[in-house]
């Protein structure tokens, strides 16, 4: 197996940009809203102070910075909009722990799997794909969109409803995805007894989460063996495996080495780092420098 580390940075594209960072917050547009969030290491300053009055939807966070909070809207502001990546569209809602519905640093790893999805397609070979902790269904809809057979997994009824929005304003309501409400170990735990395979497995696990019925997951106590009942649901020759972490004390190397338990039999390489968001403000782009905000750790391998 090869090792790697790499920085996976994302500079944005037509429908969202990190504009500002800087003083424990972070100003971003997502499609046409500008959004002013809490992000804990954003401890320097702000390049563009002025840019922060442009803010339409500031968020107030507890003391946890994790934790529920309020955010407080322009008046004209609409409870929801849409944006989109590629040819997939999705719906943005404000959500009572300063999110909006989208992780825009994943399209580092939406751009990759599609890319390997379309050329296995062109190939005449159609690529399985488990999407665990699947959340609104964006990566769900950018692999579908892309050629693959998507099964999508996520403990929450209303996010699953929300993917299915999405699907229908994507236009891809005859893709085959199979959206199922369930406890992502509980499910893999089935499939390994099914006998069940799949060719891509994403993993995006919450640092701390409940199940339908009230599962408690604790990813440093429950991902190892979630990581052991993947590896067994890998098809022999599949083609990739992303995890992605947040928000819990830990270096990337964890997760590249908990990778590395799991599938380094398997060959291919590996790669791990960190996902990157890059400022796009009016002085970076004419000081022809950026700055980087790390938004979580990554380990990815392939075939």
């Amino acid at each position: 197996m090869i090792n790697d580390v790499k920085m996976l940075e994302t500079a944005g594209w037509e429908d969202y940009v990190l504009l500002d960072s800087g003083e424990g917050r972070k100003l971003e547009r997502y499609g046409s809203v500008i959004v002013d969030r809490p992000d804990a290491q954003a401890i320097w300053k702000r390049s563009s102070p002025a840019l922060w009055d442009e803010a339409q939807a500031v968020f107030s966070a507890d003391k946890d910075e994790e934790g529920a909070g309020r955010w407080k809207r322009a008046p004209s502001l609409d409870d929801e909009w849409s944006m989109s990546f590629q040819d997939v569209r999705f719906i943005c809602r404000f959500s009572a722990f300063r999110h909006v519905g989208v992780f825009p640093e994943q399209a580092a790893h939406w751009a990759w799997f599609a890319e390997r999805i379309s050329r296995a397609k062109a190939a005449g070979r159609t690529l399985k794909i488990l999407n665990l902790f699947g959340y609104t269904g964006v990566a769900s809809l950018v692999a579908a969109a892309s050629g693959a057979e998507v099964t999508h997994v996520d403990a929450s009824k209303k996010a699953i409803a929300w993917a299915r929005e999405n699907q229908a304003l994507s236009g891809l309501d005859k893709k085959p995805i199979r959206w199922i409400c369930d406890d992502a170990a509980k499910f893999v735990a089935r499939e390994g007894r099914r006998g069940n395979t799949y060719d891509g497995i994403i993993l995006d696990p919450p640092k701390y989460g409940r199940g339908p019925k009230g599962e408690v997951w604790q990813v440093m106590e429950d991902l190892p063996g979630l990581m052991d009942d993947c590896r067994a649901i890998l098809a022999p020759k599949a083609d990739f495996m992303i995890l992605t972490a947040y928000a819990i004390r830990a270096s990337f190397f964890m997760a590249h080495e908990l990778m590395r338990d799991r599938v380094g039999d398997m060959g291919g390489t590996l790669t791990s780092g960190e996902l990157v968001l890059t400022e796009q403000t009016p002085e970076s782009a004419q000081a022809q420098d950026t700055r980087r905000l790390s938004t979580s750790m990554y380990s990815r391998w392939e075939a």
